[in-house]
């Protein structure tokens, strides 16, 4: 068979395909970050989306109803003492006839400040502080650690009793007793992370490149470890929020006429036998804020590794 036998052939065998035909196959994917990406995988877990916007919805309300409400957290009525619920207070009163809803909204801004902020504080001098060991390693990081160790070693509530007694019972007291050693399990934590990503080819390309250590710590090595670091961080916020309502309960926390929830508890205590139901509301706030916030740190867990994907 000669040459343009087998041309005859081919052309006979083969049919080109049009311009709009070659594309048929062609699939395409959404370019998507890593954090688009956790949020699609996030979105999925409905319990974690539900305690998201639960909370959501307890903030929107601690910010709006003591700004709406005709009714004060401290505004005494003593015609209206411990009455039942009703439509003009939804909650009911207290001792003092004061309406227990606004005063568990604005008790949930001191609790909810209270749990973000320790949490926040914590992640700073967490990241900062074991980013740091974990990056220069050697004698520093035996010397820092080591120091850590002891602050650690000390049980957290001399700290507290500690503080309360030198700057008195007020939110920057209970921000200074929850940070005082609130912070190493996250620096344990990210001292971890950066040692074990400081050895990576990125990390070295960029010290070869003559990037500083503040860039490479920073901007390559803490940044690959942000899931886990937010994911301890959402877990650090409901452990603060119980710290902070332990200390209320007990009496050496924030200090009346404000209420946070632990105050609220605290007060409700005397009453339990009669007025049962005054216990219940501050109890269960406290309650499902700490159950959303686990839900929440579950749900960012699952949606930031890419193991569980």
């Amino acid at each position: 068979m000669n040459q343009n036998a087998v041309y005859e052939l081919s052309d006979d065998m083969f049919e080109k395909l049009s311009d709009s035909e070659k594309n048929n196959e062609f699939i395409a994917v959404q370019s998507k970050t890593y954090f688009q990406d956790a949020w699609a995988h996030f979105k999925k877990n409905k319990l974690a989306l539900v305690s998201l916007c639960f909370l959501f919805v307890m903030v929107a309300l601690a910010i709006l109803v003591p700004l709406l409400s005709p009714y004060t957290y401290d505004g005494q009525d003593l015609t209206l003492r411990n009455d039942p619920p009703s439509l003009s207070h939804p909650l009911g009163t207290d001792k003092f006839g004061r309406d227990i809803f606004v005063r568990l909204m604005y008790g949930a801004r001191i609790s909810l400040s209270v749990g973000f902020a320790a949490a926040f504080i914590n992640l700073f001098l967490g990241v900062v502080y074991g980013g740091v060991c974990g990056y220069f390693g050697g004698k520093l990081d035996m010397v820092l650690m080591r120091i850590a160790d002891i602050i650690y070693s000390i049980p957290s509530m001399l700290y507290v009793i500690m503080v309360m007694l030198i700057f008195g019972s007020n939110i920057f007291s209970v921000l200074l007793a929850l940070s005082v050693s609130g912070w190493i399990g996250m620096a344990r934590q990210v001292r971890t992370q950066v040692m074990s990503l400081k050895e990576r080819e990125y990390a070295q390309a960029a010290r070869v490149m003559g990037a500083s250590h503040r860039r490479i710590l920073f901007k390559h090595l803490i940044t690959n470890s942000i899931g886990p670091i937010i994911v301890n961080t959402t877990l650090m916020v409901p452990q603060a929020i119980f710290t902070e309502a332990f200390l209320a309960f007990v009496g050496i926390g924030i200090s009346i006429p404000q209420s946070s929830w632990g105050t609220m508890a605290n007060e409700a205590r005397s009453l339990i036998q009669s007025y049962p139901i005054q216990m219940l509301w501050p109890v269960l706030a406290i309650s499902l804020t700490m159950l959303s916030l686990n839900f929440i740190g579950d749900g960012l867990n699952e949606a930031l590794d890419p193991r569980k994907h």
